[in-house]
């Protein structure tokens, strides 16, 4: 028999022991925004959207990214408010369809961290040398795969600490990592833009048009369903603004407030730099042009030289160039352990994971086994992924996309069916309740199946001397993106064999909202 039960009051929290009333709206949107990693993300992606095809388009892409993350931020907001618990997807997936999809939920966030942690340390630990070298310390460490891994493992170590000491220590750091990669990334917009428009613009360059908003013209499945797979990456993080809700101000409703607020500012952003790149450097496939393959995997690094120079004042705007990536893998690195922490936690106090994942700090008041195991865990898959083979450090963005569209899609349906019953009480409970985090997680899970197809292929990705990177002969992208999540259903029959009471719903069961 299926059970349900009355959700919690909106600002009523199933008390875990975390530090109530720790962040406001400003704390929260900072949290969301910095989990996102702006500057790498714009690095390391907006190559690849131009040299999917969409060329000058690219802005548009953008834009086309941005509609279903907004959707499915206003699914967290609205799931929040019923019921602003930390676990987030894997509470409100299991409100709605039961334990099993719940837990699977919860895995999808965890598994997606622990392989991005990999990613970030790899580029933290990259450019802590390259930021040395700008300064005049001149080294070739950031080329070494040994000594990246060793500096990558270092900052893995370095924000554990800190996120361990608490959330007021990691919301304060945050506001100096995003305010000088924010401030760094609109320097870099303003100067391209100043040079395009001056006497004497960068060969290739190109005005700004309201077209590169509009994707008309780009092939739907050769062009825009990749390149906007790729695009919804650079908005992934956002999430962390309402992981932390149970640390809110107001818990029900500050974290939904923050993360809309946060994929709105972030498209600012992102528009913003990646039209001022676009008009720089145009689209060309050789020098600065961003359809360059060679410049695909940091396109900040390859325009900076050409952007300002060899002056003094151009060595500075290289180095702020790589301090923003350096801070901004940091501050990712730091806000990826917050969320994936506080899920095990919820996830520990239902008794869906071992319980020893539910213990706190007496003083510092965060999760203790759950904060300190995500920095172990994310060393321990890093380095194994390293040994391996750096090429599959390749496959990570879009494994990691899988799992985002997986878990993302999995929250806009749980909201439409969280609130079925109350949909038609008004229009506004429709659209927000309903119909906008429905299309949302649709659009997710059609690109998760049609991203799976995709990576699975065994040209797929090719590593730098043009061999394909496989995996038993399947494309290592799908391997790594679809192996992690089934691996979750392995951990969920060992958890549900040692202690049942969570599948059985007798901890978190199933629930509607009332009416």
């Amino acid at each position: 028999m299926t059970t349900t039960a009355p959700v919690p009051h909106r600002d009523q929290v199933h008390d875990k022991g975390l530090k109530r009333g720790a962040l406001g709206l400003v704390s929260s949107v900072v949290v969301g925004m910095a989990s996102t990693a702006p500057a790498y993300s714009l690095a390391a992606s907006l190559g690849l959207v131009v040299a999917a095809g969409a060329g000058l388009k690219a802005p548009a892409i953008m834009l086309l990214a941005f509609v279903p993350m907004y959707f499915i931020a206003v699914a967290y907001r609205e799931l929040n408010e019923a019921e602003p618990d930390c676990g987030t997807t894997f509470t409100w997936a299991t409100r709605a369809f039961g334990p099993l999809t719940g837990w699977m939920g919860g895995w999808g966030i965890i598994i997606a961290d622990i392989i991005v942690m990999a990613n970030l340390a790899q580029i933290a630990g990259s450019y802590s040398f390259q930021l040395l070298d700008e300064f005049g310390l001149h080294n070739s460490l950031s080329t070494s795969t040994f000594w990246s891994t060793v500096a990558g493992l270092a900052w893995i170590a370095i924000m554990t600490y800190i996120c361990y000491r608490g959330i007021e220590l990691s919301t304060r750091i945050q506001y100096a990592l995003l305010g000088a990669e924010i401030l760094t990334l609109f320097l870099f917009a303003v100067i391209a833009l100043v040079r395009v428009y001056s006497s004497s613009p960068p060969p290739g360059s190109a005005h700004p048009s309201l077209s590169w908003l509009w994707p008309g013209g780009l092939s739907l499945t050769n062009v825009i369903a990749p390149a906007v797979l790729i695009a919804v990456f650079i908005y992934w993080g956002w999430d962390t603004a309402v992981a932390t809700n149970e640390e809110a101000d107001v818990p029900g409703r500050t974290p939904g407030k923050a993360a809309v607020m946060s994929t709105v500012l972030l498209l600012v952003t992102y528009l913003l730099v990646s039209t001022a790149a676009v008009a720089f450097a145009g689209t060309g496939t050789k020098g600065i042009g961003l359809g360059n393959a060679d410049n695909a995997s940091d396109v900040f690094n390859a325009i900076g030289p050409s952007l300002y120079g060899s002056s003094v004042l151009g060595h500075v705007g290289m180095a702020l160039l790589s301090l923003s990536i350096l801070s901004s893998a940091a501050a990712s690195t730091q806000t990826t352990i917050l969320p994936t922490a506080r899920t095990a936690l919820s996830m520990a106090a239902y008794r869906a994971i071992p319980r020893r994942f539910e213990r706190m700090h007496p003083r510092f008041l965060t999760p203790t086994w759950a904060t300190v195991g995500m920095g172990l865990v994310s060393a321990a898959f890093y380095l194994l992924m390293t040994w391996i083979s750096p090429n599959i450090l390749l496959a990570l963005i879009g494994a990691i996309g899988l799992q985002i569209a997986f878990y993302y899609g999995l929250t806009g349906v749980a909201c439409a069916w969280f609130y079925r019953r109350t949909l038609t009480s008004s229009w506004r409970h429709l659209a927000m309740r309903g119909l906008l985090p429905l299309t949302g997680g649709l659009f997710l899970f059609f690109m998760f199946v049609y991203a799976t197809i995709t990576y699975a292929k065994p040209d797929n990705l090719t590593d730098a001397a043009g061999a394909n990177v496989t995996i038993f002969g399947i494309g290592a992208v799908a391997v790594v993106g679809i192996g992690s999540l089934l691996f979750g259903l392995l951990l969920l029959a060992v958890q549900w064999r040692v202690a049942p009471a969570f599948f059985r719903g007798h901890t978190l069961p199933r629930s509607s909202h009332p009416r």
